[in-house]
């Protein structure tokens, strides 16, 4: 059975950080394309971040490049999203999310699994 269970959101400022954790089970992590999505009231859902199987690849949602950095660590099955730079429009739920067959990443992450979510609120 898959699971996914995010951790580290919360309130931050504009131009603060938060570091978002993914700790991932039930299946073989190691061999799986991995994505933060996320939903913000109003919004539909957000394909954010991705990554390979080993690591190397790293993709991006062209409003967060160079601001978030998405990594994992394959022995200890946990996936990572640090958010540098926060701004009032990054405020959403954040998943995690296995991804599944799709033609683009969003679609993946739809086709995939879920976890519960983390709240990120940006706001001074």
């Amino acid at each position: 059975q898959v699971q996914l269970v995010e951790s580290g959101g919360g309130l931050a400022q504009p131009g603060g950080s938060l570091r978002l954790s993914c700790a991932a089970s039930g299946f073989t992590f190691s061999s799986s394309t991995m994505s933060w999505a996320r939903l913000a009231p109003g919004k539909g859902l957000e394909w954010v971040s991705g990554i390979h199987s080993d690591g190397r690849d790293t993709y991006y949602e062209d409003s967060v490049a160079g601001r978030f950095t998405i990594s994992r660590d394959n022995a200890k099955n946990t996936l990572y999203l640090q958010m540098n730079n926060l701004k009032p429009e990054d405020t959403a739920m954040y998943y995690c999310a296995k991804q599944g067959q799709g033609s683009t990443w969003l679609d993946g992450v739809r086709r995939g699994y879920w976890g519960q979510g983390t709240q990120v609120t940006v706001s001074s």
